[in-house]
């Protein structure tokens, strides 16, 4: 039985998301030549890779040059935002605050990435008085 499709990007489909959002938007093969620099890949499957990224809604292509041109859907950060809910859905009951407090405890984060937590909490707060 297949497996239903996903709005959420794969780790191919994100590899492809991060070549758009940094030097996007790109034809096929300038997507691919890209890609080349981190992985072996056939053309034809970053081909097959991006009109099924086109058909789940991830990229947008324009049909009005030659060739044509592809581009993330919507920001960088909106995907990781719909993801991160995602992953707090699936794995955290839904708590963001429980994903939070497992990155902080994991001992994975550098001083100055729990100083930007520290700050960013203060001004969140600062907003909500």
């Amino acid at each position: 039985m297949a497996r239903p499709s996903s709005s959420q990007p794969t780790e191919v489909e994100l590899q492809i998301l991060n070549v758009l959002w940094e030097d996007g938007p790109l034809s096929v093969r300038d997507v691919h030549e890209t890609l080349l620099e981190e992985r072996e890949t056939g053309y034809s499957t970053t081909l097959k890779m991006m009109q099924v990224m086109l058909e789940k809604g991830l990229l947008i292509r324009d049909e009005s040059v030659r060739p044509q041109l592809y581009q993330a859907a919507q920001p960088r950060e909106e995907t990781q935002l719909q993801m991160l809910d995602g992953l707090a859905q699936r794995v955290f009951q839904g708590s963001a605050m429980r994903l939070v407090m497992r990155m902080v405890s994991s001992g994975r984060l550098s001083v100055d990435e729990l100083e930007e937590i520290q700050r960013l909490s203060k001004d969140s707060e600062g907003g909500q008085k």
